[in-house]
This record gives structure tokens, C-alpha cells and sequence, in this order.
């Protein structure tokens, strides 16, 4: 028989657990259909000829482009079929509507049904799309979108392959130049290691619930397991800010937008997990609950939902993937060990709370 008191522990987890999934989904969607880890990475390398004021990089683990036009006049991204596709300069970004790069170039597939409207040696119509002369879009030039690997992959797995040199095309006035840029596959990581790490991590956390906790050795285990769901809460917060940095976040405004807009539930999970690290810390009423639902939210929201890198070459943030990966495994192993921990320890009450309603001496944990 599951005793009261975990019982309803249980019962407000999963109701909490329900809540903020049903509400965080619409938000896991930032960056549209941007990739949670990648084989193939995806840089420019510069433009031929440089323009002055004219900007390019690599977003979203590669899977978007981002052209910034701060100079005086207009540049054109020429589309598949040598029509203007996109503008950028003083008034803003623009998409010509009768482009089919427009619709290719919506989803990372590039396989989104041709509009009637879309023909590319119509004159163009252009639709504004931003204020800014910023733009960012998916380039099937820029990115391997066929089923299997490459062949030279197939042929060898073990190391890393140039698959081409690309360009796109781009007009500034009536001068044309180009975007050039490589992409590479790079061989995926081993993700046992890193498994067997946030394993072990997990199950060395949970255990601290095992002790007493009325004991000496029980209440530093606390503040243990309160460090250890801190120190995950912080990897979170840096991975969420890398994640929201390698979208494209530009500047502090920027960021803080990009996180508000994006990555919202994620940040919250990251910082409710500092919080109830400190109320553990803190030996505050009730910590054990704050271990198991903020460990939970932890595991699964920033954890779970990140998954990919640990079996990704290429993850999405600005530095290399191997700290990515190391954050992550520091929130599963935080995330899942501080669930453990408060699990236990929550049983371990709701039994000696049965045993002093009975009249007993309550059982030791």
C-alpha cells in the first residue's frame, strides 16, 4: 500500500508534470524545425568579393544562414532558379513571393508544396518580412538533404569528410558575389560513455536518499543533493543561453528576447532547479518535494528534450560539441538523482509518519 503522504506527493507531481508539458509545448518549437544536434556542419567561410557592411553566418547548428546588410543600399540572395529570392537593406527584409525558394525554404526538407503563385521568371513581388535588414533562412546549398550519407561516409565512418564546397549566389546593386562556405560530416560521438557517466552520477545522487533524515549524516546528505541540483540548474542555464546564442541572439536585448520568446520553460526549469537546490540548501519545510519536482522538470525539460547531443557531432551551440555534452550529462545526472533522492526520502517520512499514527515506534529508513 503506496502511503498517503507520497501518494499525494505523487499525485501533484504528475499534475504539475502535465501542466507545464501541455504548456511548454507550443515553445519547443523555437527555431522552427532547427535540428537538436547534427553529423554535418555547415560554415561560411567568407564572401567573394567582401562588401563592406555586408555580414554572414551559419545559425542553428547550421541549418540556417543569416545575412546582415547594415550598409546603404539593397542586396539581393539570388534563389534555385537565378531569381531574386530575398532583399535586405535601410527599409527592412523582403521575400519575393514568386520565388520558389520562398516555400523550398520554409522547412529544413525543402519540401513544402509550390503555390500556384510561384514562378520564378515572373517579375518579383516583394513581402515584407522584418524591420530590420536581418535575415535568416534555410539553403538547400548549404546542407545535405538526401536520405542516406554520403558516399565517401559510407565507404568510411571513422573520420571526418569534406562533402562540398558550396555558394550561393547574392547581387548588391548590379555586382554579383558570392556566399561560400563548406560542409562537412563529422563522425558522431560514442554516447555509451557519456550515458554510463549520468547514470552513475544519477544513482550516486539518488542514494543519498537512503540515509536517515533525521541523522547528522542524513541532513548533510540534503545539502549534498541541494549543491549537486544547483550545480545541474546553472548547466542548464548555460546550455539554454548556448542553444539561444547559436540561433542567432544578437547582443543582450537580443538574448533576453530570444529566451523569453524561445526558450522560455527550459530557463524557468533551469532556474527553479538553482531555487530548490538553495531551499534544500537552506533545510527549508517541504525541500525533499522541491528535490523530486524540480529533478523531474530538470530530467526531462532541459534533459530529455536535448537527448540528440550525446549521439551528434555538431550540437547547437557556439562552442564544441564535448561541453555540450558535459552539461548535459551533469542536468540528467542532477536532474534524475535529486528525483531519486526526494523520492526516498519522501517514502521514508510517509512511513514514519504511519508508524507514529499507529502508535509504533517509527521505522527506521
Amino acid at each position: 500500500m503506496i502511503p498517503p503522504l507520497l501518494r499525494r506527493a505523487g499525485l501533484v507531481l504528475a499534475a504539475a508534470l502535465v501542466t507545464v508539458l501541455t504548456v511548454a509545448a507550443p515553445a519547443a518549437a523555437h527555431g522552427a524545425d532547427a535540428p537538436d544536434g547534427t553529423d554535418y556542419r555547415t560554415e561560411v567561410t567568407g564572401l567573394t568579393p567582401a562588401r563592406p557592411g555586408l555580414t554572414v553566418r551559419a545559425v542553428e547548428a547550421g541549418a540556417r544562414l543569416e545575412l546582415v546588410n547594415t550598409g546603404g543600399r539593397d542586396v539581393e540572395v539570388i534563389g534555385y532558379s537565378g531569381e531574386p529570392y530575398l532583399k535586405v537593406g535601410p527599409g527592412g527584409a523582403y521575400e519575393n513571393t514568386r520565388s520558389p525558394a520562398t516555400y523550398l525554404n520554409r522547412t529544413l526538407a525543402g519540401d513544402t508544396t509550390l503555390p500556384a503563385e510561384a514562378d520564378p521568371a515572373a517579375p518579383p513581388q516583394w513581402r515584407r518580412i522584418a524591420d530590420e535588414p536581418r535575415v535568416r533562412w534555410h539553403d538547400q546549398r548549404a546542407l545535405w538533404r538526401e536520405s542516406g550519407v554520403p558516399a565517401p561516409v559510407a565507404a568510411d565512418p571513422t573520420r571526418e569528410h569534406r562533402v562540398r564546397d558550396w555558394a550561393v549566389p547574392v547581387r548588391d546593386g548590379g555586382e554579383p558575389v558570392e556566399i561560400r562556405g563548406t560542409l562537412d560530416w563529422v563522425p558522431p560521438p560514442d554516447p555509451y560513455p557519456w550515458w554510463v557517466a549520468a547514470t552513475l552520477g544519477a544513482l550516486a545522487l539518488g542514494a543519498a536518499g537512503l540515509l536517515p533524515a533525521g541523522s547528522a549524516a542524513g541532513t548533510q546528505a540534503l545539502r549534498a543533493v541541494g549543491a549537486l541540483l544547483t550545480l545541474g540548474g546553472a548547466a542548464a542555464v548555460v546550455l539554454v543561453v548556448g542553444r539561444e546564442l547559436d540561433a542567432g541572439a544578437d547582443g543582450l536585448g537580443g538574448l533576453l528576447l530570444g529566451l523569453l520568446g524561445g526558450q522560455v520553460w527550459a530557463l524557468l526549469t533551469a532556474l527553479g532547479a538553482i531555487a530548490a537546490g538553495g531551499y534544500a540548501l537552506a533545510r527549508r519545510p517541504a525541500a525533499d518535494f522541491a528535490l523530486a519536482l524540480a529533478g523531474t522538470c530538470l530530467a526531462i525539460f532541459v534533459g530529455v528534450t536535448n537527448l540528440s547531443m550525446l549521439s551528434r557531432a555538431v550540437a547547437p551551440v557556439p562552442w564544441p560539441g564535448q561541453y555540450a555534452r558535459l552539461l548535459l550529462v551533469l542536468v540528467l545526472a542532477a536532474g534524475a538523482g535529486a528525483l531519486a533522492a526526494g523520492v526516498l526520502r519522501l517514502h521514508a517520512a510517509s512511513r514514519a509518519a504511519l508508524a507514529t499514527s499507529a502508535g509504533r515506534a517509527p521505522v527506521p529508513a
